[in-house]
């Protein structure tokens, strides 16, 4: 059996500046540190901190006064903030940078008394927080259908931004429907986009076209995951969302003679190997890497962790 692996796969530079500063911050500060969320969409990241002293909450209620507290990768709201500042808590904020720039161009386009249409999937943590970080009229599409129903006070004073976690293919459609309903909205370049989700789907699709079967290793929660295994559905290649090896069932290979892997942005490359060492339980494999954009972004650990990693 051919088992090809997607370039890029894997850790975006976001997941990995969000698990280095709750690592960072139990060496600094000594466990427990607490976590709000988790803190990326990751079962065996979160168990792997937990053993090392992490404490994972819902909310803040659950923090005691005093305690260390880290705010996840995805992001929160304007009031999650006030509550930690009003309680004195001592927080590092691992909001991934390219959430904390949505976050910043939509209070800019609020504070100019324009209303925002956000672009995601409802109850995703990321669009809670960005939501709750803009001040004003937010209005939440999913689809182009959506855009139909939108009620503006304004149409001359509109603005549109994205969650991360969704590719250029993700939202063409609906900046589409939006820009013909009004056509003096505004909205941030393509660039602007998260460059780990675009990378991953642009594999995705040129893995598609090789392979009888696609395994992507993620979070059942995650939705850039989601999307990498919907991109293989949509090229009608048998496609499969795992947690981690276990979750492997060897029916879905039979008649198979190449697997494509690839694993959402907040999957440890250790699951793939896992994986890979499952497939060779089951048959002789050989491993290829497909050719794919080589990733080199870094994001700065916050000023409170950066000169003690140093």
């Amino acid at each position: 059996m051919r088992v090809i692996l997607a370039e890029p796969r894997g850790f975006c530079a976001g997941v990995v500046r969000a698990i280095d500063i709750v690592e960072l911050a139990l060496k600094k500060y000594g466990p427990p540190v607490y976590v709000r969320h988790e803190i990326v969409h990751n079962r065996r990241v979160v168990e792997d901190l937990k053993a090392k002293g992490a404490v994972f909450v819902e909310e803040l209620d659950e923090v005691p006064d005093g305690a260390h507290t880290v705010f996840s990768a995805h992001g929160v709201s304007q009031n999650v903030a006030d509550t930690a500042n009003n309680r004195n808590l001592p927080v590092i904020d691992a909001t991934c940078p390219l959430v904390a720039k949505v976050h910043k161009e939509g209070q800019r386009y609020a504070k100019s008394d324009y209303e925002v249409i956000l672009i995601g999937h409802e109850g995703h943590p990321e669009v809670v927080g960005t939501m709750g970080r803009i001040p004003g009229k937010v209005h939440l599409v999913s689809t182009a259908e959506d855009v139909a129903t939108l009620d503006v006070e304004n149409e001359t004073k509109l603005a549109y931004v994205t969650q991360t976690t969704l590719s250029v293919d993700d939202t063409r459609d609906v900046i589409e429907a939006i820009r013909q309903r009004f056509p003096q909205v505004v909205g941030p370049d393509v660039k602007d986009i998260c460059y780990a989700t675009q990378n991953r789907q642009t594999a995705v699709r040129e893995l598609a076209q090789k392979v009888d079967v696609l395994l992507v290793v993620g979070a059942q929660n995650s939705s850039n995951s989601n999307r990498l295994r919907e991109i293989g559905e949509e090229m009608e290649i048998p496609s499969y969302l795992i947690d981690d090896a276990s979750a492997l069932n060897p029916e879905w290979l039979k008649g198979a003679g190449t697997v494509g892997i690839s694993a959402g942005a907040s999957a440890p490359e250790a699951l793939v190997q896992e994986l890979i060492a499952r497939l060779s339980e089951l048959d002789e494999i050989e491993v290829e890497h497909l050719d794919g954009i080589s990733e080199n972004v870094q994001f700065k650990l916050p000023d409170e962790l950066r000169d003690f990693a140093a």
